[in-house]
C-alpha cells in the first residue's frame, strides 16, 4: 500500500512545495454555480448538473453576484497571479491537491505558464502505486490531506472542510504557514486588472501582501459567533473548530500566542 510519507519526501527531495488545494473541479462549479471565464457550452454543462442533482437544494444562481461576495474558487489563472505577487519565484514545485481540474489544460494553462513544476498524484505516483485508489476518492483524498498537511506552504482555492481540517491540523503542528486567500479582496483586484485600471507588478504586489498579512495561520483565538445571531445564523458565523483549534487543543504548544 502506497503511505503518503511516501510522496511528501518524493516531494522534498525536488525542494520546496506548495501545496495547492485547487477546488475548480466540475462538481464545485456546479455546486457553487460559478462561471466566470467559462463559455456558454461549459456554463450549461454546469447548470444541467446543478439542475439535475437532486440533494442541491439551490438550482438558480447568480454567478456573477456569488463570485463578487468571494463564494467562488478562485480561477488556476487568479492563483497563478495571487502566488506571483505574494513572491513566490517561478521555479517553486505546485502540488495540485484535487480532482480532475474542469477544462484540464485549457484553464491549468496560465498558471502552468507561470508556474511550470506543476505535478499531480498520477505524476508523483507511478501507475501501480495508484491502482488501489483508482475507485477509492475518499482514499485518493486522504492522500492529498496528508501531503498539504506536510507541504511547506498550503493555499485554498476555496473554504470547504478539507481546506479548514488541513489548516486546523497544521496550526495544531505549530502554525506552519497557511495562506488563506481572501477572495472577495481579490475579485475586485482582479477585475481592475481585467478593466485596465490595475497592472501586474509592485502596485499589485504591495496590495495583495497587505490585504493578507493576517491571513497566514499565525497563532490566534478562533472567533466567536457574530452578536445577536441564534441557531443556525450564529453558528455560521462562528469559526470552525477544526479550522482553528485553538485555545482548547494547542494551548500548550510553544508557538502558541
Amino acid at each position: 500500500m502506497l503511505k503518503p510519507q511516501k510522496l511528501v519526501e518524493r516531494l522534498h527531495l525536488r525542494g520546496r512545495y506548495i501545496a495547492l488545494h485547487l477546488r475548480y473541479e466540475k462538481d464545485m462549479l456546479s455546486f457553487t454555480g460559478c462561471a466566470y471565464g467559462l463559455n456558454e457550452a461549459e456554463i450549461n454543462e454546469l447548470r444541467i448538473m446543478r439542475e439535475t442533482t437532486n440533494h442541491w437544494k439551490l438550482k438558480k444562481i447568480n454567478s456573477t453576484q456569488q463570485r463578487n461576495e468571494g463564494s467562488c474558487p478562485l480561477t488556476p489563472k487568479e492563483v497563478g497571479i495571487f502566488l506571483q505577487a505574494l513572491g513566490y519565484p517561478s521555479s517553486i514545485w505546485i502540488y495540485i491537491a484535487s480532482g480532475e481540474i474542469f477544462g484540464g489544460e485549457t484553464y491549468l494553462g496560465d498558471l502552468r505558464f507561470r508556474f511550470p513544476n506543476l505535478i499531480f498524484k498520477d505524476t508523483l505516483a507511478t501507475k501501480e502505486e495508484l491502482n488501489n485508489f483508482a475507485s477509492h476518492a475518499t482514499q485518493a483524498a486522504a492522500l492529498d490531506y496528508m501531503i498539504s498537511v506536510e507541504s511547506d506552504v498550503f493555499v485554498p482555492s476555496y473554504t470547504g472542510n478539507m481546506a479548514r481540517a488541513v489548516e486546523g491540523h497544521r496550526r495544531f503542528l505549530g502554525h506552519r504557514l497557511t495562506i488563506n486567500p481572501d477572495r472577495k479582496g481579490l475579485v475586485a483586484l482582479f477585475d481592475k486588472i481585467d478593466s485596465g485600471e490595475l497592472k501586474e507588478g509592485p502596485k499589485l504586489r504591495e496590495l495583495i501582501t497587505r490585504m493578507h498579512k493576517f491571513r497566514l495561520g499565525t497563532p490566534r483565538k478562533r472567533y466567536g459567533s457574530l452578536p445577536g445571531l441564534k441557531g443556525r445564523n450564529r453558528l455560521r458565523t462562528e469559526e470552525s473548530f477544526y479550522e482553528n483549534p485553538y485555545p482548547e487543543c494547542i494551548c500548550g504548544n510553544k508557538n502558541s500566542a
